[in-house]
């Protein structure tokens, strides 16, 4: 991790054959990572939407994760004494921004041991926390791997005074396995010390190490994601990674196993890169567009461990925290920084306990696994509401007196069936009152850190389920739409990522086409939908005749929205046309609305015309 907040912002056989040869050739002067053999002209990339996917459920439903830091770094436990007496202060990035020589940073690895890491004992921390899966750092920017490595020497077994035959990412792997707790890896591109990273002539031979410590990650431990930083532009040493890497990185990965799910850092942090997006030490104030996404922060200051870090989030702010997060339709991933002999800090193992403790009380983690955004209500001033099914959670973080009404503020029409305080048996009021409702509790709140009223609800109704087959599809190969299309047929669905190397058919080439769908769209509700478009070069959106996205200046990833009022059952007309000249090519079409949370508009609500 950075140090300082950041904005937010072949055929298979032969694909593996070669990546095989690689692991056990190791580097060559001069070699590339892996083709992809099977990409080119009418290749797309998206093989599902990550808002709806059964390959992403599992984080989906998750909602809380661990992240771990642990590194060559934590054996300096955030100081550094210099040869002057003077001490610089830092974690994770002490080597670079302390000034430590690469040779006498090299001698404190060789001395690191973290012999009292025990994984038993941290899955179970995470375990009480209520966090359902670990992220662990197996390689940071400074390029000590945390494995066995084969590509280098720069690792744990290698070079440290730590037991040659124990693996510490072998024995986290079994012991989530054994809690039902999901394993990711973080793994930083920008390398400090590999020596073939900064220069162009050089860095085809550090990407192929790169790819091969992946390979190695994937094959030895399966990790369930793959957690990428270190993608922006740096000097000492000059980051080379282009979103062009990125998009073959991705690509390489998901080959190698299709089940991952890889963060926005794998390209260069932007909403056609990965699965999900990753703000820093912050909170969106709104759900994010276009990208499913996970808010990363540190428990204190730092992200590694410094000894003189006191600075500790009470557990209310960090159950505060999780439940505004979800309630915008995230994922929180807490950090813990272990000690140079592999052990989680006290304070932060108590803070995690109380907020595990929190959340297995009396059902309130309803309000957080499985549960999401809801459009239904505007967010309150007092807390934070997510949704799950027919049911509201309304976490109320600041309780009225005695009395007072917390009132909820409505975007559709629906009904409060009932309502109760989890863990009490208090009555709660429930009055319609002008934009929304309402809600008087006749008692206290149930606890310090957030008390949770259920409001099994009653929504808005829906059409019957639509059985559409997709939009009728028109390529050209020029970016023009001029002459006779290219090709033509019916796309279930506009999710298309083309990428570099794509196109929509085998007879259009990767640069210089355009693609006009038509047809209609069906909802299921009667409300204002945002229709939102993730796009590269250009497009443009209309529903029933209107222009209601020109997004006609080539540009590069970019999101657009519009709000529109559509009829439930009724086929509403929709053309959307798009055009990739040179570079990336993408192009999704999303929808939301308050009863329809935001994916990818699915092949069920769309027919040709």
């Amino acid at each position: 991790m950075h140090s300082r907040t950041r904005p937010f912002r072949t055929p298979v056989v032969l694909a593996a054959l070669a990546a095989l040869l690689l692991a056990a050739t190791g580097p060559a002067a001069g070699a590339k990572p892996p083709a992809r053999t099977d990409a080119g002209p009418g290749t797309n990339h998206a093989t599902d939407d990550p808002f709806t996917s059964a390959r992403t459920a599992w984080w989906r439903q998750d909602r809380f994760g661990m992240f771990i830091h642990f590194g060559a770094y934590s054996n300096l436990e955030g100081e550094y004494t210099r040869p002057d007496g003077t001490v610089c202060r830092n974690a994770e990035w002490i080597e670079r921004e302390c000034g430590i020589p690469r040779e006498e940073y090299e001698r404190q690895a060789a001395t690191f041991d973290p012999a009292g890491f025990d994984a038993t004992a941290i899955v179970r921390a995470a375990k009480d926390a209520g966090q359902r899966y670990l992220v662990i750092t197996a390689k940071h920017h400074d390029g000590y791997a945390m494995w066995p490595t084969r590509q280098n020497t720069w690792n744990l077994r290698d070079h440290s005074a730590f037991d040659r035959h124990r693996d510490l990412l072998a024995e986290l792997k079994r012991a989530a396995d054994a809690a039902g707790v999901k394993l990711g890896f973080y793994y930083s591109i920008w390398d400090w010390h590999d020596p073939d990273f900064a220069s162009p002539e050089t860095f085809p031979r550090y990407k192929k190490r790169m790819y091969g410590q992946l390979k190695e990650l994937i094959d030895a431990y399966d990790p369930a994601l793959l957690w990428f930083d270190g993608e922006w532009d740096a000097d000492r040493p000059t980051n080379r990674w282009s979103r062009r890497d990125g998009a073959e990185l991705q690509a390489y990965l998901h080959e190698l196993n299709p089940h991952l799910i890889v963060n926005n850092r794998v390209g260069k942090r932007e909403v056609v890169d990965g699965d999900f997006g990753t703000p820093e030490q912050e909170i969106p104030a709104e759900p994010v567009d276009g990208q499913l996404w996970e808010s990363c922060m540190t428990l204190n200051d730092h992200w590694g461990f410094a000894r003189y870090d006191t600075h500790w989030k009470p557990a209310a702010t960090v159950v505060r925290n999780l439940l505004d997060v979800v309630s915008r339709g995230g994922n929180y991933l807490l950090n813990v920084g272990p000690d140079r002999h592999g052990r989680i800090p006290r304070a932060s193992v108590d803070r995690l306990r109380e907020t595990g403790r929190w959340l297995a009380a009396d059902g309130q983690g309803d309000a957080v696994y499985g549960a999401g955004h809801t459009g239904l209500v505007a967010a309150p001033s007092w807390g934070a509401v997510s949704r799950s099914g027919d049911a509201l959670y309304a976490a109320v973080t600041a309780w009225p007196t005695a009395g007072s009404p917390l009132h909820l503020t409505a975007h559709s029409p629906f009904t409060v069936t009932s309502a109760r305080v989890l863990g009490s048996d208090q009555r709660v009021a429930v009055t319609p009152s002008g934009d929304g409702f309402d809600l008087t509790p006749s008692g206290a709140a149930t606890g310090p850190l957030a008390t949770v009223i259920r409001l099994a609800i009653r929504p808005p109704a829906a059409a019957l389920a639509s059985r559409g087959t997709g939009l009728t599809a028109q390529s050209w190969a020029n970016d023009s739409f001029t002459g006779p299309p290219a090709v033509t047929g019916v796309d279930p669905t506009l999710n298309k990522s083309y990428r570099f190397d794509g196109s929509p058919d085998p007879t259009i080439p990767a640069e210089h086409f355009s693609t006009r769908w038509t047809g209609s769209v069906q909802p299921r509700f009667d409300e204002t939908y945002t229709f939102t478009t993730v796009s590269d070069d250009t497009v443009r959106l209309w529903i029933d005749g209107r222009l209601v996205i020109d997004s006609s200046s080539p540009h590069g990833p970019r999101v657009d929205k519009a709000a529109v009022t559509l009829r439930a059952g009724h086929r509403h007309r929709i053309r959307i046309e798009h055009t990739e000249q040179t570079g990336e090519a993408y192009l999704k079409l999303l929808w939301s609305s308050p009863s329809q949370p935001q994916q990818v508009v699915p092949q069920r609500q769309l027919y040709p015309g």
